[in-house]
């Protein structure tokens, strides 16, 4: 066989049990949810700010940040809500190379996946007991989605994942706000296909057990830009590009949810 077992992993819940929240972080969480959903269906007229670092890989630089950022939340939270990213989970294009704090807690030695499930789960419980602030991360790999279930208020799938049967059927049973970045290539209908697979209810494999899922309503579109043919990087946020998306919602007759760059950064804000 060309795999090797190495070791089993806890279950999603075994760690839930040995690294919880509180019940006051669990009300926050629900508190914040809450406020995302909100926006996002259009109750509230406020803005969402998700910003932060594309990658988390050291505890107390995180929280560090995660806590000068929620005083300035603080001063606009009548405009903006404002969710951290902090993002334990790193895509390489070919493979190689870091791939965040979940598979390699310390860059410098070799990957601990035990080790980092352990490592992500109390950074962001120590981000959200410094801070008040519930965090965005990126589902990389749909099945470690039970391990940060109960601390995530936001998930992104990334470009290279927006494609992939697995993950948005995963997301149709988030109960939390998910972005759907377009791929690489810049196609907005495969990340439209999968912001209508991801709302509607499937039936599927995962993690070893037959499910069942209601869809999410709460999963929209995330604006990442592209690179075209020539290897030469294009933002996709410009009033046409806005406009074509805008008719393709109407086309799938679904809520028109965008998430959109400010100024080239890493910073989002749903439109």
């Amino acid at each position: 066989m060309s795999f090797e077992f190495h070791s089993k992993l806890p279950s999603p819940s075994e760690i839930r049990e040995g690294y919880p929240l509180s019940d006051e972080q669990k009300r926050l969480k629900a508190e914040r949810d809450a406020q995302i959903a909100d926006i996002i269906t259009g109750k509230s007229d406020r803005f969402l700010l998700i910003i932060g670092p594309c990658s988390a890989d050291n505890e107390d630089s995180v929280c560090d940040y995660v806590s000068r950022l929620a005083r300035v939340a603080e001063e606009v939270s009548d405009r903006l809500m404002v969710v951290p990213r902090i993002y334990t989970n790193k895509p390489r294009t070919t493979g190689e190379g870091y791939k965040g704090l979940f598979s390699q807690p310390d860059p410098e030695k070799k990957p601990d996946f035990l080790a980092g499930l352990i490592a992500m789960r109390k950074m962001h419980i120590r981000a959200i007991a410094e801070s008040e602030l519930t965090a965005a991360d990126e589902m990389l790999y749909p099945e470690n989605w039970g391990y940060v279930e109960d601390i995530l208020s936001y998930v992104a799938i990334g470009a290279r994942s927006v494609e992939d049967q697995q993950h948005r059927m995963v997301v149709s049973g988030f109960d939390v706000a998910s972005g759907m970045k377009n791929p690489t290539s810049g196609d907005f209908a495969i990340m439209l296909n999968s912001v209508y697979a991801a709302q509607h209810p499937h039936a599927f494999v995962y993690r070893g057990f037959e499910v069942q899922t209601s869809g999410n309503p709460l999963a929209h579109t995330v604006l990442r830009g592209s690179v075209n043919k020539y290897g030469r990087s294009l933002p996709n946020y410009h009033y046409e590009d806005l406009n074509t998306l805008l008719m393709l919602y109407n086309e799938r007759d679904i809520m028109p949810i965008i998430i959109i760059p400010t100024r080239n950064t890493s910073s989002r804000y749903v439109s």
